[in-house]
């Protein structure tokens, strides 16, 4: 191996470089004293870090110095988050305890880094930690939103200089960034910063398709930049015309919002028109923005037709994170759609920088934005000690990205609640006790019932009952946070009340069988009963779904149950690494030992070989093997990363696995059975099933094929697709499964 040669006058001259880039960068910040402030925590960061380095041979401090640059010019943060940043990793990997920055910065500098600090010492396998780190940094955000802040920009740079990275390092960083990080900079309005986070993980998760995508959108960039010439020109004309001062610009949608319209609407790229949006950006005075906003919508309809359906008013009611803007979308000259935003320099500064940025800390305190709105919810959420980690992550991610919709009180407040809310929602939002009582609602002075979707504009009034209390079928319709969190709350309480009478009823069956009561015998029987603890056996036994019969089974298997783990928990990879064969010690070679190691192929996505793949250990399960592109991989491998098992494809002989094929054409005479040749005949392959819809001329079918690898299916796929009449084949998903469960 080459022996790489460190040059440390040229590392010195670099750091030097960068920390007079970031002294730039906050100098529209800085007040008197910060620059002694940032030098004082840069000297403390630099000394701290001088011996470590990254993954890619560089010195340390170059990270803690882009995450200050990142929070300065990306976010718009001030003195004390650009402190923040540069000390961030220190009481983690050095010897520098927050005593220590207490004295040099005080205590408010010192909680946003307690923040940053990610949580050491005894962990329970059972939960999740990375669900605990999160929730930790969000109980700060109740007091302080740089935290997450500075965390968002410290991800974003882990992100930009992933390359250096192991394969499953960077699968389980992209999956966290794309499962929790990009949502969250969302909610907070950094539009810009979410784009990348998700471009960056979709460059790691699948990268096939980001390099497609990116040349695609390369190779057409001049015939896009001619396009958007000649649409802005003369709307350009007449804003001057008109006396209005603006900044008219066309720019590229992100890769990922590319491929998820590609995804949603299962077309090729082609077939994606709004490849780019065209910006308005107008220079107004405060009083005159609302205005100027309409006019310049007024001479963009003018000229080109828009859809009616696709006004967006974010101007009017602006979105729960602060943003103002109105899209509209039109048809262009050439035949196509084109997006078009219309916003003033401030609402821009928002949408780029996020709301956050703008914070007034602590000298505003009545102020009633969207935002503190939000805060004051994920503090009622976290009030709840006994939520477990992974739960409250789930309950809080589904409110991260979801648009709002504004619903009226009857006395004419307006509350905002996420697309899909029910009444019962809006029950629990008003007050947990009215949601808890909730029987019914009048919307619009009509009665419905508690799981009626509410639309934009309705006016709710809620009618409640002393009798009524939280019922479990309640958590299939709710969808906000705040209800989920209570209901289940409520249901726990209500289950641990239940569990007493089961394990007194449990202690005297014991009793009789001659069977001593203790916890080592009762982690056997929650293991024998597949049950994940006590407090679920106890409320079987009360429910009178175990009896006398199966305890006496229990008993029977005494001798077999003492030879398997006493606790239902995560079996460390070391276990399995005795049986994989191979170079790589700790992978799983898929295809040899299949009877001897314990592990399924995942109904949920279909893996074959050739595919890109994972193990994830479950609990009574064994492994089961999912596609790093599977539709629950971000979850599985954001939340359960010490569950995950590294996995290849073994060369092996010719064996036969199912995946399903989506096919859709014109529908014609003997369509089907050109199909059917194709696959039995010409291909030899095997169908397990074969589903066919045809509507007013459309051919829609699903088949489920068994084929060697990829290479195998890509080739069935080119030959479906040269089937007269076939417009498109591709892969699908079987989402029909449920999630994982993983405890």
């Amino acid at each position: 191996m080459k022996e790489i040669v460190i040059d440390l006058e040229a590392e010195k001259k670099e750091i030097l470089k960068r920390y007079r880039a970031l002294l730039r960068a906050c100098k529209s910040t800085m007040q008197k004293g910060d620059k002694r402030m940032i030098r004082l925590a840069f000297d403390m960061a630099l000394e701290s870090h001088q011996n470590m380095r990254r993954k890619s041979g560089e010195p340390y401090i170059y990270h803690p110095i882009a995450v200050a640059q990142i929070a300065a010019e990306e976010i718009g943060l001030g003195t004390t988050s650009i402190v923040c940043a540069l000390l961030h990793d220190v009481v983690e990997d050095t010897d520098i305890t927050l005593d220590d920055i207490e004295r040099e910065f005080g205590k408010k500098v010192t909680k946003i880094i307690d923040g940053l600090t990610k949580i050491s010492g005894v962990f329970d396998y059972n939960s999740s930690l990375q669900a605990e780190n999160f929730r930790k940094m969000l109980l700060t955000l109740a007091d302080d939103v740089r935290v997450i802040l500075i965390k968002l920009a410290d991800r974003l740079h882990n992100m930009r200089t992933m390359e250096f990275m192991p394969r499953d390092k960077q699968l389980k960083i992209s999956s966290e960034t794309v499962y929790l990080y990009a949502p969250l900079a969302h909610r907070l309005g950094l539009y810009t910063l979410k784009s990348e986070l998700e471009d960056l993980s979709m460059k790691y998760m699948e990268p096939v398709t980001y390099k497609f995508i990116a040349q695609q959108l390369n190779e057409k960039k001049a015939e896009r930049e001619n396009f958007i010439t000649d649409f802005i020109s003369p709307i350009k004309d007449i804003l001057n015309e008109q006396g209005l001062d603006a900044d008219v610009y066309g720019r590229p949608k992100s890769i990922h919002s590319i491929w998820t319209k590609m995804r949603k609407k299962n077309i090729p790229f082609d077939e994606v028109y709004d490849l780019f949006a065209i910006r308005i950006i107008l220079n107004s005075k405060p009083e005159n923005e609302k205005s100027d906003c309409w006019k310049a919508y007024s001479i963009v309809t003018d000229l080109y037709h828009p859809n009616p359906d696709r006004l967006r008013d974010w101007i009017s009611s602006p979105r729960a994170n602060g943003y103002e803007s109105l899209h509209t979308t039109v048809m262009g000259p050439r035949g196509q759609w084109v997006e078009v935003q219309i916003r003033t320099t401030r609402m821009n500064e928002i949408a780029e920088k996020g709301f956050a940025a703008h914070w007034k800390y602590k000298e505003e305190p009545n102020n009633d934005s969207g935002l503190d709105q939000w805060i004051h919810k994920v503090r009622e959420l976290l009030s709840n000690p006994e939520a477990n980690a992974l739960d409250f992550l789930d309950d809080f991610k589904m409110n991260l990205f979801s648009d709002e919709i504004f619903i009226f009180t009857p006395k004419g407040s307006l509350i905002q609640l996420p697309v899909n809310a029910t009444a019962l929602d809006f029950a629990f939002e008003i007050h947990t006790d009215i949601g808890a009582s909730c029987i019914g609602a009048k919307v619009n002075h009509k009665l419905v019932p508690l799981s009626y979707k509410l639309q934009n504009g309705d006016q709710v009034e809620i009618i409640t009952s002393s009798k009524q209390s939280p019922k479990e079928d309640w958590l299939n319709f709710v969808v906000t946070a705040k209800a989920k969190s209570k209901i289940k709350s409520s249901l726990k309480e209500e289950k641990r009340k239940i569990a007493e009478n089961g394990k007194e009823i449990l202690e005297r069956k014991l009793k009789s069988l001659k069977v001593t009561y203790n916890s080592d015998n009762l982690y056997k029987l929650s293991y024998f009963f597949k049950l994940s603890s006590t407090l679920d056996l106890f409320y079987n036994v009360a429910q009178g779904k175990i009896d006398v019969k199966q305890l006496k089974e229990f008993v029977a298997s005494e001798k077999i149950v003492e030879n398997k783990p006493e606790k239902i928990e995560f079996v460390p990879n070391e276990q399995f690494n005795k049986k994989v064969k191979g170079d790589d010690s700790d992978t799983l070679l898929i295809g040899e030992d299949l009877q001897k190691l314990d592990y399924k192929l995942s109904a949920c996505c279909n893996p074959i070989p050739g595919d890109d793949v994972f193990g994830f250990v479950t609990v009574g399960d064994g492994i089961k093997i999912h596609r790093t592109n599977c539709p629950n991989a971000a979850k599985l491998m954001a939340n359960y990363g010490y569950r995950i098992v590294k996995a290849k494809w073994n060369s092996q002989k010719e064996l036969a696995f199912l995946t399903g094929l989506h096919i859709t054409g014109i529908d014609d005479v003997g369509l089907i059975n050109k199909i059917t040749t194709v696959i039995s005949s010409d291909f030899k392959v095997n169908m397990r099933s074969i589903t066919v819809d045809t509507d007013d001329g459309i051919f829609e079918g699903s088949i489920m094929v068994y084929v060697n690898n990829t290479k195998h299916l890509d080739n069935l796929i080119l030959k479906l697709k040269e089937v007269v009449g076939v417009s498109s084949v591709t892969r699908f998903d079987s989402h029909d499964e449920d999630m994982v469960k993983a405890s």
